[in-house]
């Protein structure tokens, strides 16, 4: 994997790709608030021979920082395009771990004639009508949680909380080494992601997928309401939805084998 820059009026973007002209389509791995493209090394080390793929460090995360906190998940939608036009994949399947499936559902509200397939791991629908008024609430008022509670249960929530294996919370807990020592720049990084997500179902955009789409979910997801967000999203869409045996919100470190069966799977229907 080749690393690679995006300038962009906030920072620069650091994003990895295999610089293949494979056939077959582009898969985009967009990993989830405060995890950078680490999360996603079992399904590159996997698929990185057999298709194009690109993962990138989202802006204010991992290699992606400095980053100034002024903008939003249209303008993150809008970056993602320019590097995927700048690389030559057209036509790509965005694979989003919870907020990087946010950010694909912006992606094909913004470029729908674009997006070949959509792949949610841990994440959930976008649109206004799957939230309530006290969620959005608080949505936009958790940098003072993550501001002001100790830094080891942060760590403890960050790692042990996401994953139900020794692989996944040690994964998860060599990223979030990454912010030790700057509690704020961690708080501050996940209070604006989730005002940004906030803001962003308010707009009550359609958010509607034009493609393929298929939603993989830990069964022992504890994040949130991301289980009932997933079922409802299945049951209002039709989009299938599997459940991941013994798996947590970070299913694709929990279960990666499955999952790579699945997006194989997936891409090759």
């Amino acid at each position: 994997m080749l690393e690679k820059t995006y300038d962009t009026r906030c920072g620069t973007i650091h994003y990895w790709t295999n610089d293949r002209r494979a056939s077959g389509p582009a898969l985009v791995f967009l990993p989830g608030l405060t995890a950078d493209h680490r999360l996603f090394e079992k399904q590159l080390a996997y698929f990185q021979d057999r298709y194009p793929v690109l993962v990138w460090d989202a802006p204010g995360h991992g290699a992606s920082w400095p980053f100034a906190f002024s903008f939003d998940l249209r303008d993150k939608a809008l970056w993602l395009d320019g590097i995927l036009q700048r690389e030559g994949l057209s036509a790509p399947v965005i694979v989003g771990q919870s907020m990087g499936g946010y950010v694909g559902q912006m992606y094909a509200q913004l470029f729908p004639q674009k997006l070949r397939g959509f792949v949610s791991i841990d994440s959930a629908p976008l649109q206004r009508a799957y939230v309530t008024a006290a969620e959005l609430w608080l949505l936009k008022r958790m940098e003072p949680v993550y501001r002001h509670d100790p830094w080891k249960a942060l760590l403890w929530s960050g790692t042990r909380g996401v994953s139900t294996t020794a692989y996944g919370r040690a994964l998860m807990r060599e990223i979030m080494l990454t912010y030790a020592g700057d509690q704020a720049r961690y708080a501050r990084l996940s209070g604006h992601g989730f005002r940004m997500l906030a803001e962003a179902m308010e707009a009550d955009l359609p958010y509607a997928l034009p493609c393929p789409a298929l939603l993989l979910c830990g069964e022992k997801d504890r994040a949130g309401s991301c289980r009932r967000y997933n079922k409802a999203w299945h049951k209002k869409t039709g989009i299938p939805l599997i459940w991941l045996r013994g798996a947590g919100h970070n299913s694709n470190t929990d279960a990666p084998e499955e999952v790579n069966r699945l997006i194989e799977a997936f891409l090759e229907a």
